[in-house]
């Protein structure tokens, strides 16, 4: 059992005796938030390496050294599951992203759809905050989250093995099942507020990778859509069974 109560997310490999430095950032977090000094303890995690106890080996205002003594968890890898989402207002978009990887999503991409409200995102925040995710919910993997892309573009180039869980809001009140789906590579595709457009819906229908499928039988918020959707799946088809 690990004496480290504090979990970071850091760029660098993680090893047996290896020397891990911290930003800025890092040093005025541990340091001067938390209190930690020499010798403290700090769990660490990198995506590729698993988790791993570090020490702090020197501790200063704008930096310092941590280094590995031993893994405390392997690298876990969630689902080959992504969830596509038309981003909605900053605090709504920015839960989205939060729970999409604490519920096991491998990437997370917004998508301009026709009624899509925002036209820009700034996916470095996005992405610090799917850091922030893992490092509270005890993940070793962080999933990417990518820039903005338009639909219409996204579904010209998508991967012919790649199904798609369509939550369709004119479904509202159908039965909600997979139909017999099988696991493998799959998304989830999560609307705008003012859902997709006919031209999108059509598109979507005529695509033999899709799976359109109801929420039960309200119309639900973007923001709970994608936490229903990642339930639906992990429960029947991901790594909860």
């Amino acid at each position: 059992m690990s004496d480290a109560k504090i979990r970071l997310y850091v760029e660098h490999p993680l090893g047996t005796g290896q020397a891990v430095p911290l930003t800025a950032d890092q040093a005025h977090y541990l340091f001067a938030v938390m209190r930690l000094g020499k010798g403290a303890a700090v769990l660490l995690f990198n995506g590729r390496d698993g988790e791993w106890r570090a020490e702090v080996a020197e501790a200063g205002k704008r930096g310092g050294i941590l280094i590995c003594t031993d893994q405390t968890r392997p690298l876990q890898l969630p689902p080959d599951l992504w969830l596509l989402f038309a981003p909605i207002k900053k605090a709504r978009t920015d839960f989205i992203v939060e729970k999409a990887a604490e519920m096991g999503a491998a990437r997370i991409v917004p998508v301009q759809t026709r009624h899509t409200n925002s036209e820009r995102i700034r996916q470095d925040r996005l992405q610090a905050h799917a850091v922030e995710a893992a490092e509270q919910c005890g993940g070793t993997f962080v999933p990417e989250v990518a820039d903005l892309q338009h639909l219409d573009k996204l579904l010209d180039t998508w991967p012919e093995g790649r199904r798609i869980l369509w939550c369709d809001e004119t479904k509202v009140g159908a039965q909600v099942a997979l139909s017999g789906a099988t696991s493998g590579p799959w998304a989830i595709l999560i609307g705008p507020e003012g859902g997709f457009s006919d031209t999108e819906q059509k598109r979507l229908r005529a695509m033999p990778q899709v799976l359109p499928v109801s929420l039960g039988p309200r119309i639900l918020r973007a923001d709970t859509a994608a936490v229903a959707a990642l339930t639906l799946w992990q429960a029947n088809l991901g790594d909860w069974n």
